[in-house]
């Protein structure tokens, strides 16, 4: 029997890692990263505190993705999440699921929604969707 991507993803939702492959902006290098990601229905979430990281200027550039997990390997395309209210949800979604770092996470969260929007401080988090392929 064939698993649907839903319940694939299902089964590494409750992971707390990833491996996205991404390629670099200039060489089309691929390079590996592990991190953190969410899982809703069949849908996969990035997040980041910090879009000057490689990898997201990478997907920004490239958005094919390889993401490996719990034995389970997905491809697909990396969509940053522009509309405020949809990267706020994404975002929830990392509280409740790492809530064990939110003293770690303060500082992050705080700038994101208080000193931010005074314009004392620019907010440099942001999410991804990644949309993945039908086959794989």
């Amino acid at each position: 029997m064939v698993s649907t991507q839903a319940e694939r993803l299902r089964r590494i939702a409750r992971l707390q890692t990833l491996k996205l492959t991404h390629h670099g902006r200039k060489t089309g290098k691929p390079y590996e990263v592990v991190i953190w990601f969410t899982v809703e229905g069949d849908r996969l979430y990035l997040a980041t505190a910090n879009v000057n990281r490689n990898w997201v200027r990478n997907v920004k550039k490239d958005p094919k993705v390889l993401l490996r997990a719990g034995g389970e390997t997905f491809t697909g395309e990396a969509r940053e999440i522009a509309d405020p209210v949809e990267r706020e949800y994404v975002q929830a979604l990392v509280q409740k699921k790492y809530w064990y770092m939110l003293p770690l996470l303060m500082p992050v969260l705080l700038t994101r929604a208080v000193l931010a929007p005074l314009g004392i401080i620019k907010d440099h988090s942001s999410a991804f969707e990644v949309r993945l392929n039908a086959d794989g």
